[in-house]
């Protein structure tokens, strides 16, 4: 009988949890307009609107504010935005938002795109993910990569 409780308790625990699935990616082109904001913020500082178009997978508008700040040394500067998506992600519907952090160093870019948790609504619930961002040809192109429930689909 001893035996019997702990292969009885055992019963009784959850089941293991599922690995996380797969990062997703969507990819596409989006075009951008940046409006500067009429006050001044102090020497080097600057405040703008973003409205962005993003075609592809991703088919939504991008409305968002971005913080600038420039340095006297060439190819030295920094960035930090915070931006509503609002469209489909592969056909699902709803809203998410992305934070962007920028700085460049003599030249060298390093940016971090990156959804704010807990931001998906309707289908997008739970969304996850980071964006890569690359300009060529003076065109802008994203690679999303990006985590999302099934249960955000029903």
């Amino acid at each position: 009988m001893p035996l019997l409780l702990p292969l009885f308790l055992l019963s009784l625990q959850a089941p293991a949890p599922q690995p996380p699935a797969p990062p997703v990616h969507a990819t596409g082109p989006f075009e951008v307009k940046v409006e500067p904001a009429k006050e001044e913020l102090g020497p080097g500082l600057g405040r703008m609107f973003l409205d962005k178009a993003f075609h592809g997978d991703l088919e939504a508008a991008g409305k968002g504010q971005m913080l600038t700040a420039a340095t006297d040394t060439k190819g030295s500067a920094g960035y930090v935005a915070m931006e509503r998506v609002t469209g489909s992600l592969k056909g699902r519907k709803g809203s998410f938002v992305l934070q962007h952090s920028g700085t460049m160093a003599h030249g060298s870019f390093q940016l971090s795109v990156t959804v704010v948790p807990d931001s998906g609504t309707e289908g997008l619930q739970g969304l996850a993910g980071k964006m890569a961002i690359t300009i060529t040809g003076g065109k802008h192109f994203y690679d999303f990569e990006y985590t999302l429930p099934e249960a955000a689909a029903k």
